[in-house]
C-alpha cells in the first residue's frame, strides 16, 4: 500500500526534476554557443549536441532509478550514484570522445563542450537529491 502512495510523488519529484535540468541545460546550452560565438569559435562540432543531450537523459535516468531505489536501497544509495556517474563517463568514451580524438589530441574546446553539461547536470542532481531525500527523511 505504501509504494501505492508514493508513486504519484515519486512521479511528481521526477516530472519536476525533468523540467527544472531541462530548463537548466537549455539555458547552459545558449550561454555556451554564446560563449562560442563571441570568440568565433565553430558553435556546433565537438559532439556539443551530443553531449548536452546524454548528459540530459542520463541524468534523468539516474535521478529517477535512484527515486525507485531508495526504500530498498537506501544504505547504497551513493554507490547506486556513484555508478550512474561512471555510466555517463562510460557512454562518453564509448560515443564522444573517440570522434574528439581523432586528430591525437582534446582542445580545451573539446574537453569544455563534454564537461560543461557534465558538471551543471552533476550539480544539479546532487542538490536536488540531497533536498528530496531530506524532505522525505
Amino acid at each position: 500500500m505504501k509504494s501505492k502512495i508514493l508513486l504519484p510523488l515519486m512521479f511528481k519529484q521526477v516530472f519536476r526534476f525533468s523540467i527544472l535540468i531541462t530548463l537548466l541545460l537549455g539555458i547552459t546550452f545558449i550561454l555556451h554557443l554564446l560563449v562560442l560565438d563571441t570568440r568565433s569559435l565553430p558553435l556546433f562540432e565537438n559532439k556539443i549536441i551530443t553531449s548536452y543531450l546524454i548528459n540530459h537523459i542520463l541524468t534523468i535516468g539516474i535521478f529517477t532509478t535512484l527515486l525507485l531505489l531508495k526504500e530498498k536501497f537506501a544504505e547504497s544509495l551513493g554507490y547506486i550514484f556513484f555508478i550512474g556517474s561512471f555510466l555517463k563517463f562510460i557512454v562518453f568514451f564509448i560515443l564522444i570522445n573517440p570522434t574528439l580524438k581523432e586528430d591525437g589530441d582534446i582542445s580545451r574546446v573539446e574537453f569544455l563542450s563534454f564537461f560543461i553539461p557534465y558538471a551543471i547536470s552533476l550539480f544539479f542532481e546532487v542538490v536536488f537529491l540531497v533536498k528530496t531525500l531530506n524532505k522525505e527523511g
